[in-house]
């Protein structure tokens, strides 16, 4: 009895330790397919985060370089058209300038031109200055690069009128003036001076006339807009007289 209850207890022992090492086998079997489906799960999803990152980067990239390639095509037109505006603005200046639509200052010469002291039989100043007196000496101040030009205060434009008016009087934008006459002109001013101040040229020629002419260089000159005036009724011209 002894003996088969030592026999039962060996043999259940037996049955223990191989069901206890079959259970071992199975469940290290178990751990290690899981854990390996969870580092293959984990590569696979790596490899595929890794691939969207890769393809994100590049969208990014690739939209970088087109918004930098805009920001460069739209530096490219605001400098263009910034360009295109001061070349209008600086045209514009220039056109108005021409047209005497603005004052302009800077530097310059004062040319003034005086009939002589005398008088005619009847009292009055004898008159030698004629309009083309005052005509000839626009003229070289433009040729020698005058940017704006006034005669008493009147701005000299294309459409200007310089002409005599009776015997007396010469007339510059419908205004009437007299002697003596102010020449305002706005440029380098040696050349300007330079230009009337020839050998032979616009001054000795007046002083020949028994006119008076004198230059003075000047380091600023205001010459006002054109501004031509006319009475009313359209048939008297306003009067300037510098005496």
């Amino acid at each position: 009895m002894k003996k088969e209850s030592k026999v039962m207890a060996i043999t259940l022992g037996i049955v223990c330790f191989v069901l206890f090492f079959v259970i071992f086998i199975q469940f290290r079997t178990i751990e290690k397919t899981d854990i390996s489906g969870i580092e293959q799960m984990q590569e696979e999803q790596l490899k595929e985060a890794l691939s969207q990152w890769k393809t994100k980067y590049e969208e990014v990239s690739s939209k970088l370089e087109d918004t930098s390639s805009k920001i460069k095509e739209y530096e490219e037109k605001k400098k263009s058209n910034q360009e295109a505006t001061e070349l209008v603005e600086k045209e514009l200046e220039t056109a108005n300038m021409i047209l005497g639509k603005t004052d302009v200052e800077g530097e310059g010469i004062e040319i003034t031109i005086k009939d002589p002291e005398e008088t005619d039989v009847e009292g009055n100043q004898i008159k030698l200055v004629e309009a083309e007196d005052l005509m000839q000496a626009v003229n070289e101040l433009k040729r020698a690069g005058a940017e704006a030009i006034s005669i008493n205060d009147q701005r000299v434009v294309n459409m200007t009128d310089i002409a005599n008016l009776g015997t007396r009087y010469i007339i510059v934008n419908s205004w009437q003036i007299s002697s003596p006459y102010t020449i305002k002109a706005i440029g380098d001013r040696s050349h300007l001076e330079s230009a009337l101040s020839i050998k032979n040229g616009y001054v000795d020629q007046m002083k020949a006339n028994g006119i008076t002419v004198n230059i003075d260089d000047k380091k600023n000159i205001v010459i006002g807009k054109y501004e031509p005036k006319i009475d009313e009724d359209k048939m008297s011209l306003k009067y300037i007289n510098n005496n």
